[in-house]
């Protein structure tokens, strides 16, 4: 059983940063894909962004050119910067993991663009 853990969301004012960070049990090496997801209020999850075993990445258009997906294996951690922010953004955050045919999810963590 794959374990993730999400931390960092905040309150941050538009324009504002944050780093998201997930912490996942066992060998992130063994993972297919993770990637970060996230749902608004009254709305569908939806990708925000994803990186393969190989590091190949890809983002949401709404998130092209401000956020950055990176891992870290030897600490079992994803990452997500997140960079001019925009209320839009506002949302639970959740990450997930691949491993053959199974998906696992995170218990999510908020983040809050407000002024």
């Amino acid at each position: 059983q794959v374990q993730l853990v999400e931390s960092g969301g905040d309150l941050v004012h538009p324009g504002g940063s944050l780093r998201l960070s997930c912490a996942a049990s066992g060998n992130m090496s063994n993972f297919n894909a993770m990637g970060w997801y996230r749902q608004a209020p009254a709305k569908q999850r939806e990708l925000v962004a994803r990186i393969t075993a190989s590091g190949s990445t890809n983002y949401a258009d709404s998130v092209k050119g401000r956020f950055t997906i990176s891992r870290d294996n030897a600490k079992s951690t994803l990452y997500l910067q997140m960079n001019s922010l925009k209320p839009e953004d506002t949302a639970v955050y959740y990450c997930n993991a691949e491993w053959r045919v199974f998906t696992f999810w995170g218990q999510g963590t908020q983040v809050t663009v407000s002024s």
